[in-house]
């Protein structure tokens, strides 16, 4: 039997050829990910969004940081480098001699394969002369001459030749290993076990370690556990949570602790500029002694994000700090949310505390709307808008106008908006409605169901509601060009209409659109009918997580209410009673004398039901299966966050929109169902949003 023999390669052939595929395996999928972009088309993206969004902080930071990054161009030159190692190392392999050949003697005696025997002597005499150790000729050709020679001639090694290719029959067989001769070199051993213990020993486990260590410390978000820990103690403690104590639990984050993250400073110089920035704030509970409050990141970083808000200059050092506080917070708010969802589901489960107030969770979401505009809640949400200071809400909330949102604002004729206005100028003017149009404008289309149940519309106690919401997202330049051609209110009768039929969802009308006194005077007549309603959650209300805190008058405050069952309405339904019987009594008397006419009479209706209803139900059943589907699929589906720039003059970074859907109960100020963070809503974007009802 053939034994087996490893050998290393001398030669250090194989040594490339595994080299080549190494480097390959590297430099392909590195050149797909990590080659800049096209330059050009971010270039072009930023031109136009220029006339909106030119005025914006992120927006000038990002110039800067394109026209002075060498990023891009490092990334380049390392990746052509090693596509130069890879093709070199190619035309190296390319350029080997095969090392293993299979054996032919014939070519080692010049011979044409079938040659006859005597040729094949005389072949031999004369290289034998020519190679002979003993006429001056080459020992190791001469031995493979005799050895070519043998096996042409002995019949055991042309059968030897013939079966395993050598003619002294089966060999070794032989594993080449693509590590060059030099490493397995005795003079070389403890270099190379230092080398290999160093690797192994030593670099290895500290990375692998350091990098455990350091992912432990986070959550899937990439927010410290020690931060969710420490969110989780104060809404546990502090269920109802005004601005000014959120405030103060946002900056104990540890991420502003230098001590827990590396990109958190602490200067010499904060000594002096922040206590100044406490005199120029005034109050902000800065003798409360209750850890972390107390310590100095905590307090740094408070008093950085109340002078975000204010507006106010700050020096060069602590400007850089503020941007990255700033940067934090939405992330850090965002965790605060999760927290208190977590503690409602956790007292809606075992009892035994109180859950955070829906309060607390919409100032979350306030808070964060109010970081990224930069504005403080009290302020006039007007001032959002560029060109825009305290000097000129004079001019709006005169008697004349009485402009105080941007609801307001949008709702003014162009003629009284351009008058009121005059102090812009015609081209600061232009940029005001240029940036008014871009803000999103948003429709809540709602639809109830019980997924589980074969009836999905009947809803009763303890039934699991999945209210599936259609949010549809417009500009806001093309909802207000709709109204100024349509009608911009609404008549007696559509409002009297909407009124009887006791609609569940949100109606049509847009934010800014005013009734008539007469609209109003019918809904008012009309609910003084209503005198039973069937008690129902409040409504489903889309907040936006990141943008416009005044947008959200205009844009945002999309509500569509989650009502489980129409409204009921007494005196109708007497109606309806009295004169079924009426009817009914009518019909009888008509037809005493004809009992089989109104035996085929009442067949045929009853087939007529019966259609309609298997019509009905199939359509239902249809409809649900198509919404089981997209919902599956839209969870297979991987969608981009990048959804639509924020407008934000003074956040550092560029923000897009993000929402908030939930279903709240403002009587008990509890939340309904947790808040769904919509993401992706480009155009149009549907949510299933489940409560327990009852």
């Amino acid at each position: 039997m053939a034994g087996q023999q490893f050998q290393y390669d001398d030669s250090g052939n194989t040594f490339f050829y595994f080299l080549t595929s190494f480097v390959g395996l590297i430099v392909i999928p590195a050149t797909y990910y990590l080659w800049p972009r096209d330059q050009n088309a971010e270039q072009l993206r930023l031109k136009s969004l220029r006339r909106v969004h030119g005025r914006c902080l992120w927006y000038q930071l990002r110039l800067m940081k394109s026209q002075q990054s060498i990023v891009p161009t490092l990334k380049k030159a390392a990746l052509l480098f090693g596509w130069a190692v890879f093709l070199l190392l190619a035309y190296k392999v390319s350029k080997l001699d095969r090392e293993y050949q299979e054996y032919n003697p014939y070519e080692v005696l010049n011979l044409d394969p079938g040659a006859l025997l005597s040729e094949i002597k005389k072949q031999y005499r004369v290289l034998s002369l020519k190679y002979h150790p003993d006429k001056g000729g080459d020992e190791a050709t001469f031995m493979r001459i005799a050895k070519a020679y043998a096996a042409l001639t002995n019949e055991q090694s042309r059968q030897n030749w013939e079966q395993y290719g050598n003619p002294d029959g089966p060999g070794a067989t032989s594993f080449g290993i693509a590590l060059p001769a030099w490493i397995v070199d005795q003079k070389n051993s403890m270099l190379v076990l230092l080398v290999y213990g160093l690797a192994f020993m030593v670099i290895l486990p500290v990375v692998v370690g350091t990098w455990w260590y350091r992912s432990i410390r986070y959550s899937g978000d990439q927010i410290l556990i020690n931060t969710t820990q420490l969110f989780m103690h104060f809404m546990y403690k502090t269920p109802n949570m005004n601005m000014k104590r959120l405030a103060m639990v946002l900056t104990a984050a540890f991420e502003f602790d230098p001590r827990s993250n590396k990109d958190a400073t602490i200067r010499p110089t904060d000594n002096i500029e922040v206590p100044q920035l406490i005199r120029e704030l005034g109050n902000i509970n800065v003798k409360k002694k209750e850890p972390p409050f107390c310590y100095p990141y905590s307090l740094k970083a408070r008093v950085l994000v109340l002078a975000h808000l204010a507006r106010m200059d700050v020096s060069d050092e602590l400007e850089e700090d503020q941007r990255f506080v700033v940067r934090k917070s939405p992330a850090l708010l965002q965790e605060m949310i999760n927290v208190g969802c977590q503690l409602t589901m956790m007292a809606n489960s075992r009892g035994g505390f109180h859950a955070p107030r829906l309060v607390t969770i919409e100032n979350c979401m306030k808070l964060t709307q109010m970081i990224v505009q930069g504005l403080q809640e009290s302020k006039s949400p007007l001032l959002q808008l560029p060109h825009f200071e305290e000097e000129h809400l004079r001019y709006c909330i005169s008697k004349k106008y009485k402009v105080r949102s941007l609801q307001d604002l949008v709702s003014l004729k162009d003629s009284d908006r351009r008058s009121m206005l005059r102090f812009l100028g015609e081209e600061k003017y232009d940029e005001v409605i240029a940036v008014l149009g871009s803000f999103p404008h948003i429709t809540m289309d709602t639809k109830l169901q019980v997924l589980d149940d074969e009836d999905s519309n009947n809803i009763t106690a303890g039934s699991i509601v999945t209210v599936t919401v259609t949010l549809t997202r417009k500009r806001m330049s093309e909802v207000f060009e709709k109204e100024q051609d349509s009608t911009p209110c609404l008549s007696e009768e559509a409002a009297a209409a909407a009124e009887e039929a006791g609609e569940s969802s949100k109606t049509k009308t847009k934010v800014w659109q005013n009734k008539n006194k007469a609209a109003k005077k019918t809904a008012k007549s009309k609910k003084k009918k209503l005198t039973k309603k069937k008690a129902t959650p409040a409504p489903a209300k889309a907040k936006q997580a990141n943008g416009n805190v005044a947008g959200n008058e205009v844009a945002t405050t999309a509500t569509a209410a989650a009502t489980a069952a129409a409204v009921v309405v007494k005196e109708e339904e007497e109606e309806a009673s009295d004169k079924g019987s009426e009817s009914d009594e009518a019909e009888a008397e008509a037809n005493k004398d004809s009992p089989s006419e109104r035996d085929e009479d009442s067949d045929k209706q009853s087939d007529t039901e019966v259609d309609e209803m298997a019509g009905d139900d199939e359509e239902e059943w249809e409809a649900l299966q198509q919404s089981i589907q997209r919902r599956e699929r839209a969870l297979l589906e991987t969608k981009s966050k990048v959804t639509h720039p924020v407008y934000s003059l003074y956040f550092p970074e560029e923000k897009h929109e993000w929402w908030w859907l939930y279903i709240a109960d403002r009587r008990d100020q509890t939340l309904v169902s947790m808040p769904y963070h919509v993401c992706t809503l480009k155009d149009t974007e549907e949510v299933g949003v489940p409560f327990e009802f009852g």
